[in-house]
């Protein structure tokens, strides 16, 4: 079931939207060569707290951290740990944030220092594939509009799409109500109508789509072990268009 938030709720998710931006910043200022992913899950949960908020991940269906540090190959659900950030690495930052009953999500990629060109491609156009879909959230669009746009930059940039991890409704669940996949078909699914709010997460591979499941039961891995990019907003559906919850 979609539901349609009022404007209480949607005030609700803008602070939670806020907090989680500011928590990104926080760990973009961190993120240097030498740092352990734990000491940033550390660091975030306790920015998050301190605005009265609650990082939505942790203890979620038993994930045993405040935020999800995915490292190169890693797309999805990496536990942060004594894992020391090296200069080449490529680092997925997910974050949730519970503020009074209400959630965002968002996700941003960080190169460590210095990468490849074919690295840079990846990060850029995988964060473009993010706005392309964003461009395509307004009412009467649907589902299949957003999903279309982001699956056709990414094969205009011959990058894998992977089809078994997808966006998502977000509100009083961290995982609502409609799924919003990666790729898809124009003019299909389901019709979009303010109030709706999405959680918008393009995930591209340097190589191919397949994905597996590493021994933590959480991380999620490329099959050919090249490195994966995610980035990821919370988006309102307006009378108009977007806004976007999550900041830029």
């Amino acid at each position: 079931m979609i539901k349609i938030k009022n404007e209480n709720e949607i005030a609700l998710m803008r602070i939670a939207g806020q907090i989680n931006y500011q928590t990104h910043c926080l760990i973009a200022n961190l993120v240097k060569p030498g740092i352990t992913t734990k000491s940033l899950d550390q660091a975030a949960e306790n920015y998050i707290k301190s605005q009265n908020a609650y990082p939505s991940f942790k203890n979620y269906e038993g994930f045993p951290a405040s935020i999800c540090a995915s490292i190169n190959d890693q797309v999805v659900h990496g536990i942060p740990g004594n894992y020391q950030l090296k200069d080449g690495d490529l680092l997925k930052i997910d974050i949730g944030v519970n503020y009074q009953g209400y959630h965002s999500d968002s996700a941003v990629t960080h190169i460590i220092g210095e990468t490849t060109s074919e690295i840079k491609i990846l990060v850029n156009e995988t964060k473009k594939a993010l706005y392309k879909g964003i461009e395509q959230v307004k009412p009467g669009n649907t589902i299949g509009d957003i999903a279309f746009a982001i699956e056709s930059h990414a094969k205009k940039h011959r990058l894998g799409v992977i089809k078994e991890l997808v966006g998502h409704g977000v509100g009083q669940k961290l995982h609502e109500d409609p799924n919003v996949p990666n790729y898809g078909k124009p003019h299909q699914g389901i019709v979009l109508k303010p109030g709706m709010t999405l959680a918008i997460e393009p995930m591209l591979n340097l190589g191919g789509p397949d994905i597996i499941m590493s021994a933590d039961g959480w991380t999620i891995k490329t099959l050919d072990q090249l490195p994966s990019a995610h980035f990821e907003h919370t988006v309102l559906v307006t009378d108009s268009g977007y806004e976007i919850l999550t900041g830029e």
